[in-house]
């Protein structure tokens, strides 16, 4: 079976990473990429730098990756699908809602493959998690926490920290626990001097009854991406920088400390750091993308759930202005 034809449009911050991949990936050619603004970062390597999606389109491709600003998504994606060419779109799938619904609604109507890039999901510590949530290890999950704190990007131009940064929060809290979110209530701050927010702290409830808590921003000078899962037999910690993946298990015996003793729900037990493939999330992204476009499997993130993280992302936004829990 000949190799898959991949294209990519857009060759920034991100496209760079993505040309790298695909040329990595087997199954797959980069036979084509476009940027109407150029090759800043000389990625083409040896192929023609188109400025349009429509000269990309006639190269005859199968596939293609659209790393251009959100702004533009809607028509990137929806020339893409006229053209039935599959589409793995950078997140978030959109600038808005109604705009993500109608790139969502195309690709289904055509019956072709969309994705939308929340890479996290495939960082190895949040997918060992998942499977551990699955088998049980925790028992009933109560609550998950997210911290996604750091420096300022210079690559942002077009969205806040909400749509950015956020949604990566908001994607793997519902995929991990495999329920989505039924209201929010949020506060932001913009401290840059840009027009978007620039820190966000938001609570949500999920359809299983779990509480969420997450906090975002750019503006601090440490970095930092932890997911914790708190059930009934004690907790998970997934650190996504270092991909470890951490479980801090229910005591079973009892302190001597009265004092302590009464303060604390559980006594702690034994700390376990798992041992776990590290793999590039990336390329993990990139090869699920290609088994769906194959027909092999589909543990993409579709553009439904890609849509859904953005209404969840809209109602942080909404609920931060209005001052109210936004139901969803």
């Amino acid at each position: 079976m000949a190799n898959l034809r991949a294209g990519l449009i857009g060759l920034g911050m991100m496209g760079r990473h993505h040309a790298r991949v695909i040329r990595e990936l087997e199954g797959v050619d980069l036979v084509a990429v476009a940027d109407s603004f150029g090759d800043p970062h000389n990625v083409a390597d040896g192929l023609t730098v188109y400025n349009t999606v429509e000269e990309l389109i006639a190269q005859g491709i199968d596939m293609a990756v659209a790393a251009v600003p959100t702004i533009l998504h809607e028509e990137v994606a929806l020339q893409l699908a006229e053209a039935g060419i599959h589409c793995l779109v950078e997140k978030p799938i959109a600038n808005d809602s109604e705009s993500g619904r109608r790139i969502a609604q195309a690709f289904e109507s055509k019956g072709l493959v969309g994705a939308v890039g929340h890479i996290e999901r495939f960082n190895p510590s949040l997918q060992s998690l998942r499977d551990r949530l699955e088998n049980g290890d925790l028992g009933d999950v109560y609550q998950i926490s997210t911290r996604r704190q750091g420096p300022f990007p210079a690559r942002i131009a077009d969205v806040g920290v909400v749509k950015d940064l956020a949604t990566h929060d908001i994607d793997l809290t519902a995929w991990l626990a495999q329920s989505n979110f039924v209201n929010v209530v949020a506060h932001t701050t913009s401290r840059s001097g840009r027009e978007h927010e620039d820190m966000v702290t938001a609570i949500g409830h999920l359809k299983s009854g779990v509480v969420t808590n997450h906090i975002v921003n750019w503006l601090s000078p440490m970095k930092e991406r932890t997911t914790v899962v708190l059930g009934e037999r004690g907790a998970f910690i997934a650190d996504t920088i270092s991909a470890d993946l951490t479980f801090v298990e229910n005591g079973t015996f009892q302190t001597d400390w009265d004092s302590i003793a009464a303060f604390r729900g559980v006594s702690e037990g034994s700390s376990t750091r798992f041992a776990l493939a590290k793999r590039e999330p990336l390329k993990m992204e990139h090869e699920a993308f290609r088994d769906a476009v194959l027909g092999k499997s589909m543990n993409i993130v579709t553009m439904a759930e890609g849509l859904e993280t953005l209404r969840v992302a809209e109602a942080v936004l909404n609920s931060a202005t209005s001052g109210s829990v936004i139901t969803l």
